[in-house]
């Protein structure tokens, strides 16, 4: 069973977030690096469910991170963790590097082309993936920020309703609203199939 929120801070004598993000504060860079040791592992999961490779993944978790360095004056800690917040901040890079990459496909799809061969690139993605079913993905991509925001706090990386709301600056009944919502249109886009059991289920009500 993983750690919650409360409960990352380690054995007795080892650092709690809230104390190494004071330091932060402060431009501690030791501390900083403490955290990014800390969850960095969690992160990069998270960031495979987003990313076409394993560098891409790569590349989100050093930018949520460096955003988290960048706005640590605006940083909102839930139950005394970064960590929904880094969860979050990499799935609004996820999406908008997504969304970018598929206009560019778009561009080169209007450009001339010798012959009607596939991308070398998507064909190589599709072989050496990383093991994260390309329909969930493609769902998570589909919602509004915010929606996936909540799907991935609540239901994939298991943060209560309060703590993914409190995280994400919203009342707790616009989160349920929302998450409601978009666990119905992720469940009508992947049949159910494709959906981990927490996504399918029903809301969290701690």
């Amino acid at each position: 069973m993983e750690l919650g929120p409360s409960q990352i801070a380690g054995p007795d004598g080892v650092e709690r977030d809230a104390d190494l993000w004071q330091r932060c504060a402060t431009g501690d860079g030791e501390a900083f690096g403490l955290l990014f040791d800390r969850h960095r592992e969690r992160v990069f999961r998270h960031a495979c469910r987003l990313a076409a490779s394993r560098q891409d993944a790569e590349d989100l978790v050093a930018t949520a991170f460096l955003e988290l360095w960048r706005l640590r004056d605006r940083v909102r800690m839930v139950d005394g963790s970064v960590l929904p917040w880094l969860l979050a901040t990499t799935t609004n890079l996820g999406l908008n590097a997504r969304r970018a990459r598929r206009r560019y496909q778009r561009l080169l799809e209007r450009l001339p082309r010798a012959g009607s061969q596939p991308d070398a690139a998507s064909v190589a993605l599709e072989a050496h993936g990383l093991g994260i079913d390309g329909r969930l993905r493609a769902g998570l991509q589909s919602l509004q920020l915010r929606d996936a925001q909540l799907l991935v706090l609540v239901a994939l990386e298991g943060y209560s309703v309060v703590e993914a709301a409190a995280c994400l600056q919203m009342s707790e009944p616009a989160a349920r609203a929302r998450l409601h919502r978009a666990r119905s249109r992720l469940g009508e886009q992947l049949s159910g199939e494709a959906i981990p059991q927490r996504l399918a289920g029903q809301e969290d009500v701690r």
